[in-house]
């Protein structure tokens, strides 16, 4: 969050910056942009959010910028109990904002390690991608507009990320936004000089960096939804999800290509798997939505257009589709109701008319001129081919496949999905829709379909034998005669240090042949010596929370916590039980 709303788009974008960072540490599961933004600025319990999310920490925190200095506080949060296990201020120049990013996401995921079990963490988690602090400020700005998904974020996005270049023309990014941003507007729009200016600026971005996640979904989105080439915009998807599996946004991609092409089973995976990543996304709910639609499965289409439109009652896709549904399940009262109360609805005099026609009720009453002059029409910005869908349902078939064909022929989004739309079935058995559909979706000119494969690699051992008798041997003699675990600083980190070894093969020592985390086997040293120091009479002066301390916890909350939980008592009952 930030406390100044002109601010807002610093704190997002070094946000999202840190979430990124944390998807590539192997092995965490990090929930997406999306779904964790639909908490920022709210008063919600921290129990609640890891119940909607399925996750047993939350990172929260706040941006502050000022003139040339940024303040950043973070902590980690148990769901469990509410629990506050870290926590952490930087106060930075801006100029070394690169750097603190990647501070911040190394105590991260250093503190989910220690209290949650082994991970493999690189050096570093965050690059600079530019020098110039005006340049990427200006990029914070793009990509914040960009990700409103709306027609003025996305020229507005355009904009700003033109002037980014101009500042930089080293900086990758904005040309890969740019990339995006034209192939979208000229996929939907037809206008090859937008996607001739996506393909030159993705082409500038790779000259730049060749492994930019974000480029290759850029460069999928052209080749898939601009030139219809399902093989290699299938290509570029999967490269983006290689780079970042967490990158929700190119696997939605990849489900909606799978889609088009009739791989209803291979979609519907991919959508369920960018949907545990980020739960609360409409417009992956909406995607869903759509499989189940073209499936003809229109009550599980509904309702994940529900589920849609409860997390942004004002997206207009599932909006759209939730009316084509209504016509297809037959119920005119829920879809004339829905007509008049949704501002946002489209065409509701067409959809109307469709649904007469359809459903072969009142024909009678339906006036064809008016209709045939809702057919010259073409609305600019319409999510559906409505003139299409009544040329077929008044019977003008050879007028609806004439107006497919010319929207084939221009790579058109909105019939990107023509081979199974169910409101164009009237058309299959004709030759010359088979013959548009083999043109297009012809085998050759296909993605593989293999069967769905998950290939669960086993841990590899990351010590040898010797290496692991060596390090287990220093580390006991240091914890039961130097005792460490005194020190309330001691890290993974600093540990491994003393056992001269990295802190990526003292975590998977720990966690793979002690069984415990890092914090598991330092307070359980710690536990017993507060234990000892408890019920020494020596001691009787100290309170319970001192001898704590003396034993190397460092919070109050903590060490009760942890007592209990070890236990299934408090320390004082512990201590009262036990004394003779």
């Amino acid at each position: 969050m930030s406390a100044d709303p002109e601010n807002e788009y610093f704190s997002d974008g070094i946000t999202e910056e840190i979430i990124n960072a944390l998807t590539t540490v192997d092995g965490l599961k990090v929930i997406a942009r999306t779904s964790s933004f639909a908490f920022k600025n709210k008063n919600i319990d921290v129990r609640t959010i890891g119940k909607q999310l399925g996750v047993s920490t939350v990172l929260e925190g706040s941006v502050r910028k000022a003139k040339n200095r940024v303040r950043i506080t973070a902590q980690l949060i148990s769901t469990d109990d509410g629990t506050h296990f870290w926590s952490k201020n930087f106060d930075r120049d801006l100029e070394d904002i690169f750097a603190v990013q990647d501070e911040i996401s190394l105590h991260i995921a250093d503190q989910i390690r220690e209290n949650f079990g082994h991970l493999n963490i690189q050096e570093h988690l965050i690059e600079a991608p530019t020098q110039n602090m005006e340049a990427y400020d200006l990029y914070l700005k793009s990509r914040y507009q960009h990700l409103m998904w709306d027609g003025d974020g996305i020229r507005n996005s355009v904009e700003l990320y033109e002037q980014c270049v101009t500042i930089d023309p080293s900086f990758a990014l904005p040309y890969f936004g740019l990339g995006y941003s034209y192939a979208m507007y000229g996929s939907w729009g037809n206008n090859s000089a937008l996607l001739q200016l996506s393909e030159e600026n993705l082409s500038k971005g790779f000259k730049l960096n060749k492994q930019s996640y974000i480029g290759y979904f850029g460069k999928a989105t052209l080749l898939f939804w601009g030139k219809w080439d399902f093989i290699n915009g299938h290509k570029n998807f999967q490269k983006a999800i290689e780079l970042n599996p967490s990158y929700t946004e190119a696997e939605e991609g990849l489900c909606e290509l799978y889609t088009a092409v009739g791989y209803f089973e291979k979609a519907l995976w991919h959508a369920d798997n960018v949907l545990r990543i980020n739960p609360l996304s409409p417009n992956h709910y909406f995607t869903k939505a759509n499989i189940h639609y073209l499936k003809e499965d229109y009550i599980k289409a509904l309702e994940c257009i529900e589920t849609s439109l409860s997390i942004n009652p004002n997206f207009a896709h599932p909006i759209a589709l939730k009316q084509l549904c209504l016509i297809l399940i037959k119920d005119y009262e829920k879809l004339d109701d829905f007509l008049n109360k949704n501002p946002l609805a489209e065409r509701p005099e067409e959809c109307r008319i469709l649904y007469k026609l359809v459903n072969q009720e009142d024909e009678k009453d339906i006036d064809i001129g008016k209709v045939s002059s809702m057919i010259k029409e073409d609305p600019e910005g319409a999510l559906l081919p409505w003139q299409l869908f009544l040329l077929v349902h008044l019977g003008k078939h050879e007028m609806a496949l004439n107006f497919l064909e010319e929207n084939i022929k221009m790579r058109r989004g909105q019939i990107i999905n023509f081979m199974n739309i169910p409101l164009l079935k009237p058309l299959r058995r004709l030759k010359r829709f088979q013959e548009l559909v083999q043109a297009a979706f012809r085998e050759e000119l296909l993605p593989p379909n293999p069967e769905i494969q998950i290939q669960i690699t086993p841990a590899k051992a990351l010590m040898s034998t010797a290496e692991i008798d060596m390090v287990l041997e220093i580390l006991g003699k240091g914890m039961k005669e130097e005792k460490w675990f005194l020190n309330p600083s001691l890290s993974l980190r600093s540990l491994a240090e003393n056992v001269n070894t990295s802190s990526n093969k003292l975590s998977w020592l720990l966690n793979e042949r002690i069984g415990k985390n890092f914090n598991e086997y330092t307070n359980r040293l710690r536990m017993e010596n507060f234990k000892e120091m408890a019920l020494n009479p020596d001691n009787q002066h100290l309170t319970l929370l001192a001898l704590a301390y003396e034993s190397g916890f460092n919070s109050k909350s903590v060490f009760n916590t942890y007592f209990k939980k070890t236990e299934g008592m408090t320390p004082k009952a512990w201590v009262k039980s036990n004394q003779v």
